[in-house]
Formats: C-alpha cells, sequence, structure tokens
C-alpha cells in the first residue's frame, strides 16, 4: 500500500511543528478545549500511536492523555513516530490488516486515510493557531477534502471534545483548498 499521502502529511506537519514558538505554547487554537501546547502533544503522541496500534492490530488507548513533549524535544519525537508510522502503514498487508481501535474496527488502508487526515488537520490548526500560512499542500489538501466529503457523515459531528467533528463551517470565497477542509471538519476559518 501507498504511503505517500502519509508521508506528505508528516512533512507537511513536520514544516509548523518547526516554526513554533515556546511562547506561543498558551495560546489558543481552533480547537476550543486545546492551547497550542495540547495540540503540539497531540500531534507527536499521534506519530508514535499510529504506527504502533498499526503493529500491534489495535489498542485499548484512546490516545486522549498524553505527555507533555513541549519539555522535551518534540521534533525528534514526531520524527521517530512519523518514521515508525510509515513502516508500519508499508509493510505487506497493511492494507488489509484488521486494526481494532476503541472507536472502531479499521482496514489498515482506511486507518491510514484516518492518520493522515488527522495529521493534515491538525497541522492547519497548528498553523491557524502560530500565524503561519494555512496553504498547506493544496494537491494533499484536495485528496484529503474529497475523502473527507465521501466518509464523514453527519453522526460524527458535534461539540468541541463530544465528537470527532465540529459542525461543518462556511469557508470564505477564495479559501484555500486547506482552509475549506478545515472548515469542512468544523473549524472557521
Amino acid at each position: 500500500m501507498s504511503t505517500q499521502g502519509l508521508e506528505q502529511a508528516f512533512a507537511v506537519t513536520r514544516s509548523v511543528l518547526e516554526n513554533v514558538q515556546p511562547n506561543q505554547l498558551d495560546d489558543a487554537t481552533p480547537c476550543q478545549s486545546w492551547k497550542v501546547r495540547d495540540l503540539v502533544n497531540h500531534i507527536v503522541f499521534g506519530s508514535q500511536w499510529f504506527g504502533s496500534s498499526m503493529d500491534a492490530g489495535g489498542t485499548d488507548d484512546d490516545g486522549n492523555t498524553t505527555p507533555d513533549f513541549t519539555d522535551q524535544d518534540y521534533l525528534a519525537i514526531f520524527d521517530d513516530g512519523a518514521k515508525k508510522a510509515v513502516e508500519a502503514f508499508g509493510r505487506d498487508g497493511a492494507g488489509e490488516k484488521i486494526v481494532k481501535l476503541p472507536f472502531g474496527e479499521f482496514p489498515g488502508a482506511a486507518f491510514m486515510g484516518l492518520a493522515t487526515t488527522d495529521t493534515f488537520t491538525h497541522a492547519w490548526d497548528l498553523a491557524k493557531a502560530t500565524g503561519q500560512n494555512t496553504d498547506l499542500n493544496p494537491q494533499l489538501a484536495a485528496q484529503i477534502f474529497e475523502g473527507a466529503k465521501a466518509s464523514i457523515p453527519d453522526q460524527f459531528r458535534g461539540e468541541d471534545g463530544k465528537a470527532p467533528f465540529g459542525p461543518q463551517q462556511e469557508a470564505p470565497a477564495g479559501a484555500s483548498t486547506a482552509d475549506q477542509l478545515a472548515a469542512f471538519l468544523g473549524r472557521k476559518v
């Protein structure tokens, strides 16, 4: 199974992570219940969690309790997790392997789609929160946007912290594809 989209999402996210300044860690983000610090921790933890969950065929850990990586070399930890995740999803048979997670069972290909979308979308959140350019990889944004429109039903939408996605928002005219994706996933652009 090709891991190209996941690799691109990790590369985009890394470029945003490396521009986060220490004095921004307590700033607000588009994720209402998270500060920049929480978002960095979620992204770094996710890079580790995706690969280890794929390799193990599942996990009981829902990823909601994460350590604070911001007082460590979180870029190195992220890089390590991204490398391991790409390796895990790139193994023979990974696309068909069933992965059991706290919120459902997924074939590896679908789980990789979730990992790609989560990683890319939170890169957008972090870019927005820290004043960086949110026009992230237009081609990848378009692919993720099409996949999200086809696979995210209304029952997955709701209040922040209670549902995976917020209510769909309206993107302003001329918004980038990444901004349109963010609005579709419930972010105010």
